[in-house]
């Protein structure tokens, strides 16, 4: 008993002793607020899209150095599934302030005639593509084609930045018809491969011979998502359960 009222009395000092640093958080030296600390790092990450973009395509690199040094010739190597995230977070910089409507209209004008041009197999785009030309990066030495997981992570970006301009301007309206075309156009359900599960890769060169059926759970489950909503290339119940869910499986560790 004596051991539980000293820890009640620690605990009770410690809040007069502490309790006014509990929203500050130390960095480099000085105090900054929690909200202060969070306007930071959205605005940092803000930055690295806007300011680290692939100056032809308004794309997220996959890498950026500050010191334009590139040793594997890759500054203008662009990522999908960065991109979506990206166009997110351009969208957060608008309503901050951090940049004005018209120059975020302008880069996701970029960006969408970039897309609208670049390869595509299936409607699904690869993981990397060359900025300047649109045309694809390999990721590994069969995987040359679409890649469905990074194509997700793009569309939840591209439906993001329609429904922020879906009913707006002329302009506006247009850039989100352009986006609706581009997410129409995605062919999930052939990325099926005749199977209740949906396939990460095909290659024109190497057909299915990545053979990454994806199963949960994993940070893919965003491509069931948009696969069973799509309105032109949508999926059953039976793949989600099947696939993803595996019968019930995905609650157990898996055997392999």
């Amino acid at each position: 008993m004596k051991q539980i009222r000293w820890m009640f009395l620690l605990l009770f000092c410690s809040y007069f002793l502490f309790g006014n640093c509990a929203n500050k958080t130390e960095v480099t030296g000085k105090l900054l607020r929690d909200t202060d600390l969070l306007d930071t790092v959205q605005y940092y990450t803000f930055n690295y899209f806007w300011d680290g973009a692939e100056e032809m395509s308004g794309m997220a690199r996959e890498r950026y150095n500050e010191n334009g040094i590139y040793p594997e010739n890759d500054k203008h190597i662009v990522t999908t599934g960065g991109t979506g995230f990206g166009l997110m977070a351009i969208l957060s910089g608008i309503k901050r302030g951090y940049i004005t409507d018209e120059q975020g209209l302008a880069r996701f004008e970029k960006i969408v005639s970039f897309l609208e041009k670049a390869d595509r197999f299936h409607g699904v785009y690869p993981h990397w593509l060359n900025g300047e030309t649109g045309k694809v990066k390999p990721f590994s030495l069969k995987d040359d084609g679409g890649d469905l997981v990074e194509t997700a992570f793009l569309m939840q970006g591209l439906l993001a930045v329609h429904q922020f301009y879906a009913d707006g301007s002329a302009k506006e309206r247009e850039i989100a018809a352009r986006i609706d075309k581009l997410w129409k156009e995605v062919e999930w359900d052939w990325y099926c491969n005749n199977q209740p599960v949906l396939f990460w890769h095909w290659s024109p060169n190497c057909g299915w011979e990545m053979n990454f059926p994806v199963r949960g759970f994993n940070e893919c489950l965003i491509m069931y998502v948009l696969a069973a909503a799509s309105p032109t290339h949508g999926v059953s119940a039976e793949v989600y359960h099947q696939g993803w869910a595996e019968n019930g499986d995905i609650v157990s560790p898996h055997k392999t």
